[in-house]
């Protein structure tokens, strides 16, 4: 029937929500195809175009007539389940073979590049907490330092591939340390949430660990055993075998990130997790089937997750003082980063030119940022004026990188000058 209500969404608000979406969709395209045009990773026309749509324009009234307040809700849903699928691709897709036997080099710069960003980190968030609202002055720090340290490692195999760096030893490198280090923030950032979560009990939280074992240790051998199953039986149940995989899947995900939710962590923690916890061997069906869906719904999710994030950036009503904070900011993200890991880099035996470059790379902090920014203001640790200025540096970082790698590793350096023992033969040019 007309005006009929399904659930507490009208067909009215629904009809506006698909509107809003394609509209997210169309921007967003565009925009990383301009930033691409430029030679920038598509991400950061996103990001872009997520602010642009936010209040930053026309005093709010654009966000308010194309984001009216019906439809926000429904919006937040759509985009924390891009968010959550982008997470478990992430974790699936981490390559644990670039974590083992790659030496003291990577160990020092992985460091380098995670100690120095958060004590310079903590140390300015000590400056700025009397400037903003927060009742948590130790979880504050924590968190600036958390989120100085990040680096986008999807966005950083993206950049890598573009400049054909994927199979040579620099990117090998860069790869494991932003692995290392995604590992380390994420885990940094659990900690973060389980002592700002306040109506969280205790015992909750406690259940972090041992559900992480549970995934690594019963999880992730049952589901090699049903791959191998899978695997006999495909050639003559191909389709129903699909469905399967996807339901499993699906069915994992949702309940694993159900679980770090309820124990007063965020989403994406559980489904870093079960993407960490899918089998690497005996399970193709994930490559063939899961995994290229996970990608497509997370591509036409994520522009989402842009558009809410850059609801809550307001670049309008930044003065002199905010302009401060961000230079602040930038000085702190960008140094930080950058001579934490060439310093790691030159402990580790690797040469000048290649340990620039690897400060460059690593400085890239992307969508993997924003989520982290995204848990920050939901916790109440950022407010608006901040967490705009946090948003800003994540896009000059990424945007930096796609700038300074023609000068620090021009494409006529076919391998850089990294030193051999640091790699292991799988990940070796020609391999």
């Amino acid at each position: 029937m007309p005006g009929e209500r399904v659930g507490s969404v009208t067909p009215d608000v629904l009809l506006r929500l698909l509107v809003v979406f394609a509209l997210i969709l169309a921007v967003a395209r565009l925009a990383g195809w301009l930033a691409e045009r430029a030679g920038q990773p598509a991400v950061v026309g996103e990001i872009c175009a997520g602010i642009l749509l936010g209040p930053t324009l026309f005093g709010g009234e654009l966000t308010r007539l194309l984001f009216p307040a019906e439809v926000r809700p429904s919006l937040r849903i759509l985009a924390d389940a891009g968010v959550v699928l982008f997470m478990f691709l992430v974790g699936a897709e981490l390559n644990e073979k670039l974590l083992r036997g790659q030496g003291k080099a990577v160990a020092r710069v992985a460091l380098g590049s995670m100690a120095a960003p958060f004590v310079l980190g903590a140390a300015l968030a000590l400056y700025l907490v009397d400037n903003h609202p927060g009742e948590h002055r130790l979880t504050f720090a924590l968190f600036m330092g958390t989120a100085m340290s990040v680096t986008a490692f999807p966005v950083l195999a993206r950049i890598l591939g573009d400049r054909g760096l994927m199979e040579t030893r620099i990117g090998a490198l860069a790869l494991a340390c932003a692995a290392v280090g995604d590992v380390l923030a994420w885990t940094l950032l659990a900690v973060v949430v389980a002592m700002a979560g306040g109506a969280v009990a205790l015992w909750q939280i406690l259940f972090v660990v041992p559900f992480a074992a549970l995934l690594i240790m019963v999880v992730r051998p049952a589901l090699t055993r049903l791959g191998e199953r899978w695997n006999r039986g495909r050639s003559t149940i191909t389709r129903r075998w699909g469905a399967g995989v996807l339901a499993v899947v699906a069915a994992g995900l949702a309940l694993s990130a159900g679980a770090t939710e309820w124990m007063g962590l965020h989403l994406v923690f559980g489904a870093f997790l079960f993407g960490v916890a899918m089998p690497r061997r005996n399970w193709d069906s994930v490559h063939e089937w899961a995994l290229p869906w996970a990608r497509r719904a997370a591509s036409l999710l994520l522009p989402v997750f842009f558009a809410v994030a850059g609801l809550a950036v307001d670049l309008s009503e930044i003065d002199g003082s905010v302009l401060g904070e961000l230079a602040l900011v930038l000085l702190v993200a960008i140094g930080g980063k950058g001579l934490g890991t060439y310093a790691g880099a030159r402990m580790g035996g690797i040469r000048v030119r290649s340990s620039a470059t690897l400060a460059i790379l690593l400085n890239t902090r992307g969508l993997t940022e924003l989520i982290a920014l995204s848990v920050g203001l939901r916790l109440g640790l950022l407010d608006t004026a901040l967490y705009s200025v946090m948003v800003v540096m994540a896009l000059v970082t990424t945007a930096m990188t796609g700038v300074l790698m023609p000068l620090a590793h021009p494409r006529s350096r076919v391998l850089p000058e990294v030193q051999p023992r640091i790699l292991p033969p799988e990940v070796r040019p020609g391999r």
